[in-house]
């Protein structure tokens, strides 16, 4: 195969697959980059080569770069983080503490924490974006989870979701330390 021709396979693949991800539809994202209908239709079936114009509205309007878009390496892309470069955030004297474990900006901020809550203490988080979703998993303790306002009891072993668009709170008002795990996805800036 040709450099040309691994590069038409890969701009239609990355092309249908950060549309499907961006949940836009072909007139969507017609709509969005300036490109017809038609021209997206050929460009991802791999039935023309369009212009490096073309392809930067195109990648554009998906929010990525043209780089992303013409990215033909096939293999999974894995990133290990071993502990000692996981990121203390904050801590408390009381031994309270945050740690970011790994993180990736690929369709949208993804972020997995690691948080020790140790009794009598919390923290409070402003509103994230709109769109961003918490995900969390008490490993030990019961965790108070306050979200907007309203009082949530999470014990050991639950896990919970939520949107993050409103003010939330972590805290312990239990006698035994918290342990959780805590993954937050912020959609991509539009």
């Amino acid at each position: 195969m040709s450099d040309l021709d691994q590069l038409t396979q890969s701009l239609a693949r990355n092309l249908k697959r950060w549309r499907n991800e961006r949940g836009f539809t072909l007139d969507a994202l017609a709509a969005r980059s300036g490109v017809s209908r038609g021209m997206i239709i050929q460009i991802e079936q791999a039935r023309t080569n369009p212009s490096v114009g073309t392809t930067v509205k195109l990648a554009d309007a998906l929010g990525v770069s043209i780089t992303t878009l013409l990215d033909y390496e096939q293999g999974s892309h894995v990133r290990l983080v071993p502990p000692e470069q996981a990121v203390r955030m904050w801590s408390t004297p009381a031994g309270s503490h945050t740690t970011l474990l790994v993180g990736t900006e690929a369709r949208g901020p993804l972020e997995l924490w690691s948080w020790s809550l140790m009794p009598g203490e919390g923290s409070a988080s402003d509103p994230h974006p709109q769109g961003t979703t918490e995900l969390l998993h008490v490993v030990a303790g019961v965790l108070t989870l306050v979200v907007d306002g309203v009082e949530h009891t999470v014990p050991a072993g639950t896990s919970a979701v939520f949107e993050a668009a409103a003010p939330h709170t972590y805290r312990n008002d239990g006698e035994e330390p918290v342990e959780m795990t805590m993954a937050v996805s912020v959609p991509p800036a539009r």
